[in-house]
């Protein structure tokens, strides 16, 4: 089953295997890069059903760094060259389009950054302001232009961000969702904006364009969405006639690693940042504001099982496929689709790896200095680095691994 064709609405992937919309800071200025597209060529060389270019921002207020994209025309026939090459080498491409919310700075996003609420957002750190409700009304038909964009760029897929604690996300959640308006107080309140932005995006993606929605299956946290209320949400992405759900967790601003597992390397992340003081009150704070999360593979399937349960449409399984076998279980299991992040990342060939061998493992070690670079450069695996490392980056990498079960 793991390596036969399946659909995502209008969408024929050659197998199973879909390349998650990880985030691979090879972005310049908001702009695709060479190196952005030699990855993506990369990893749909290496056999992946469908590789997911990782967050696109559907505006200029909904950026947090300069790495990311910013899906606007004036890109396009970038974006078309890289959507070509993923194609000629037997792939579909995806793109994941979102709002960053209250994770970012004014001159990034260009204005004060804006959020559900107003307030402060410790992990960014800034002040943000609670949306207007003819903003909230105007992001919505951005979510659907970015379709549009899409479609131009020859992608076959979007990926609406709807987790992880950006901006629907941060509507969604009552840790983050204090309004008084139509737009807060119960779930089926909070749950409006989610459904004006997918309303948007299933009325522009037609007939042609495959909607995948990325959504938590728990925020990961005492005082956030838990997995009833995120069984009622993934219910109402249903409703509104998307294609699949990636079902997943965590809250970046609350519990960055429910999202991805293991430890943070700290030294390692703040090695790479620029600001000062940054850099040092993160060296001091993030053991304690940064939880480690306990790493296993297939680590989301037990609360997966009763999505699956509960739900008709296709799923994709995200969250510690490391091997053949733990694919193959997922798939057994019935959900269609496995995304895979750091696998591909320290072998894009890790599918053409798994087709010709039945027992095969990928080489991360789930160290995590993927992601604490990943901020302030490009992604990369700490085994492929073409510079040596400080001493002091490889003596935390060994510790971690050593703490690793």
């Amino acid at each position: 089953m793991l390596f036969t064709p399946a659909n995502i609405g209008p969408v024929t992937l050659r197998n199973r295997t879909i390349r998650s919309a990880a985030f691979e800071g090879m972005g310049r200025d908001n702009n695709p890069t060479p190196a952005l597209r030699d990855y993506h060529y990369s990893v749909a060389d290496g056999g992946v059903g469908m590789t997911t270019l990782a967050y696109a921002g559907i505006c200029r207020s909904a950026l947090s760094f300069d790495t990311q994209l910013w899906l606007r025309p004036e890109i396009v026939p970038s974006l078309r060259e890289i959507t070509d090459g993923i194609h000629e080498r037997g792939a579909k491409a995806s793109i994941q389009i979102g709002h960053c919310g209250n994770m970012t700075h004014i001159a990034t996003s260009g204005g004060i950054p804006v959020a559900a609420c107003t307030g402060f957002n410790l992990y960014s750190p800034t002040i943000c302001r609670g949306l207007r409700k003819d903003e909230i009304k105007t992001l919505a038909r951005q979510f659907g232009q970015a379709v549009n964009t899409a479609r131009d760029a020859g992608f076959d897929c979007v990926e609406v961000h709807a987790g992880h604690g950006y901006l629907i996300s941060q509507f969604l959640s009552p840790y983050t969702n204090h309004r008084r308006d139509e737009f807060g107080g119960s779930l089926q309140n909070r749950m409006l904006f989610m459904q004006m932005c997918l309303e948007e995006v299933m009325k522009q993606a037609g007939s042609d364009m495959g909607v995948i929605v990325k959504t938590n299956m728990r925020d990961g946290f005492k005082g956030g969405l838990e997995i009833d209320d995120c069984l009622t949400v993934a219910k109402e992405i249903e409703r509104l006639g998307v294609h699949a759900i990636v079902l997943s967790g965590g809250f970046v601003s609350k519990a960055p690693m429910y999202v991805m597992r293991g430890e943070m390397p700290i030294y390692t992340m703040t090695h790479y940042m620029k600001q000062l003081w940054l850099k040092y009150g993160v060296r001091i704070a993030g053991k304690y504001m940064i939880k480690k999360e306990p790493f296993k593979p297939l680590y989301f399937l037990e609360d997966a099982r009763r999505f699956r349960a509960a739900l008709r449409l296709p799923l994709i399984y995200v969250g510690g496929v490391i091997d053949r076998p733990g694919a193959e279980k997922v798939i057994d299991e019935g959900f269609e689709f496995i995304q895979m992040g750091r696998a591909l990342l320290n072998e894009p060939d890790f599918v053409n790896k798994m087709k010709e061998d039945k027992c095969h493992r990928c080489g991360c070690d789930h160290v995590n200095y993927c992601i604490a670079r990943m901020y302030s450069r490009e992604m990369a695996c700490h085994k492929h680095l073409q510079e040596p490392l400080p001493r002091k980056i490889i003596t935390e990498i060994e510790k971690i691994k050593k703490n690793n079960p």
